[in-house]
């Protein structure tokens, strides 16, 4: 059995008769580094209700117009004590037992510029203009009794073993902590950086350094963020409340397998689809939801994160790095409510926006309007508000080694590298998969961490994993608010459910995958660890 029956997914594709949908500083100055995340205290296009709490669901349809010059909170405070700014609460106000004595939680938030300069080379090709920015966020958490954590988001393709390392490490020196309270997420986006330092090192001993990516640039950007992460934490804000909602997105994600009668892939729907006949295939089995959180301090929110599992990218190979859709979504709701936003792509390694784009340029602004719709739902929704403090936060690690796939064989990638005759993408490839070979089999394990925060279980995941591994996660946490961020270290690649390396397709392919289908296990079992599943997990 694969991990779809215990979510009851039936990994159905895109089949037409078991399509499943389970609805269970903008671009700007590279030198800013610390945001005033709060440069509009009236959030304007925020309102609030004194609805019934509400940890999970889908978003409302509300408008989310100014409030007229009210007092922005005029939201629900749920922690049983009165609010500082004349809220009320809602599970035992007056006369409630009394409580342990709060500790205080802080904040701070970055937003870096992550775009390479003219000249360096990007995933697929050169960059020669500059049109667009990639940005860098992050967050770092500080308080009493809690060593510090930090979590952070870039628009690149991704981060592998070594680079993803030298990131971790930097921040968490330059913030006082363990690099295993470091999570550092790419979004995946591919007119952008892809970075390996591992492969950069066996590349440059064939005489190919900065072949994948502008080596001396990344260096120093590495050591800016850190410095960036560092001008955060001393700039801390109090933390007090949060809001949870979500939202489904209209017309974006679809399934990138559709399965033939005989239950293998017949078709490939890529990001971009230009043949109506595959376009026409249902979506398949996606996770609708784009989830939300907005962390407050008392009634100023000073950071919004969403997430949202789609490949992110519209069409690519342009010649300039670009941020695409769902940058765009979250930089217009930046700009628009003058709080920082931070947007993280979940598990979207099967998942694209191929059934609603053939992959003209009119229609990126399209997909990132529907996005950005969402985010503004799901902030909407999220109405009712708890007051958090140190107690309520929690950082936890499970280290994994992922199973190397059968097909990684280090002569064979070794000659493979050292062949001059082939193009100097497959030479990268095959340096990218010996230098995860290598050091899966020297120990090196990958961090797969999950922040508690209130009812919110935030999961940091590698590699580009199946849709089917956040619904599985929301599955067995159902009474908790569970949102995925995929994407950390990617030098495992697209990492499928069992049953999909049975099924062929490019997502499970030699090429794509760097491990074997016992990855499924090992992946679902850390899942169920972190999220504190009480039992054996569910028979996969």
């Amino acid at each position: 059995m694969g991990l779809c029956l215990a979510v009851s997914l039936c990994i159905a594709g895109c089949d037409p008769d078991a399509a499943t949908r389970i609805a269970t500083q903008p671009a700007g100055d590279p030198t800013a580094n610390v945001v005033d995340s709060t440069r509009d205290a009236s959030f304007p296009d925020a309102s609030f209700s004194d609805a019934a709490p509400r940890d999970q669901g889908a978003g409302s349809e509300d408008s989310g117009l100014a409030n007229d010059g009210e007092n922005v909170d005029g939201g629900v405070d749920v922690d049983g004590s009165t609010d500082v700014d004349g809220g009320t609460d809602v599970d035992g106000g007056m006369g409630a037992m009394p409580q342990a004595p709060r500790r205080s939680i802080q904040v701070g938030v970055f937003d870096i510029d992550a775009t390479p300069p003219i000249g360096s080379m990007l995933t697929y090709n050169i960059m020669d203009r500059r049109e667009a920015s990639l940005r860098l966020k992050g967050l770092v958490f500080l308080g009493e009794g809690i060593e510090p954590a930090a979590v952070v988001a870039v628009d690149w393709i991704g981060i592998s073993g070594e680079a993803h390392r030298a990131f971790r490490e930097t921040i968490a020196r330059a913030v006082g902590t363990d690099p295993a309270r470091v999570a550092v997420q790419a979004l995946h986006q591919h007119d952008a950086p892809f970075v390996d330092l591992g492969a950069e090192a066996l590349l440059a001993e064939q005489g190919l350094s900065g072949a994948m990516f502008n080596v001396p640039w990344t260096l120093e950007f590495i050591e800016r963020t850190g410095v960036a992460a560092a001008e955060a934490a001393m700039q801390a804000r109090d933390l007090t409340h949060m809001s949870m909602g979500d939202a489904e997105v209209d017309m974006v994600a679809s399934n990138r397998r559709i399965l033939g009668d005989d239950g293998t892939v017949q078709h490939m729907r890529w990001t971009a689809t230009a043949d109506p006949v595959i376009r026409a295939f249902p979506e398949g089995t996606i996770d609708p939801l784009l989830r939300s959180i907005t962390l407050y301090e008392r009634n100023q929110p000073l950071v919004v994160l969403t997430y949202y599992a789609t490949h992110p990218q519209s069409y690519y190979r342009t010649g300039t790095a670009h941020p695409d859709f769902p940058g765009m979504a979250r930089e217009a709701r930046q700009e628009a409510s003058g709080v920082t936003h931070i947007h993280f792509t979940g598990a979207g390694g099967n998942i694209g926006a191929g059934k609603y784009n053939d992959g003209s340029p009119e229609n990126r602004p399209v997909l990132a309007e529907r996005v950005e719709r969402a985010m503004q739902k799901a902030f909407v929704a999220s109405r009712v508000r708890q007051r958090i403090d140190a107690r309520d936060f929690r950082w936890a690690v499970e280290p994994v080694s992922l199973p190397i796939g059968d097909h990684l064989v280090e002569p064979q990638l070794v000659a493979n590298l050292e062949r001059e005759t082939l193009a100097v993408s497959a030479r990268a490839e095959a340096a990218r998969a010996l230098s995860f070979l290598r050091r899966t089999r020297a120990g090196e394990r990958i961090d797969i961490s999950c922040l508690s925060l209130g009812n919110a279980r935030l999961l940091h995941m590698p590699g580009e994993l199946f849709v089917e591994y956040q619904l599985a996660a929301r599955t067995i946490r159902p009474d908790l608010f569970v949102a995925m961020a995929a994407y950390g270290d990617y030098a495992p690649q697209y990492i499928g459910t069992r049953q999909a390396y049975a099924q062929g397709g490019y997502e499970t392919s030699p090429r794509a995958s760097f491990v074997s289908p016992d990855a499924e296990d090992i992946i679902t079992n850390a899942l169920a660890r972190l999220l504190e599943y009480g039992g054996v997990f569910p028979t996969l």
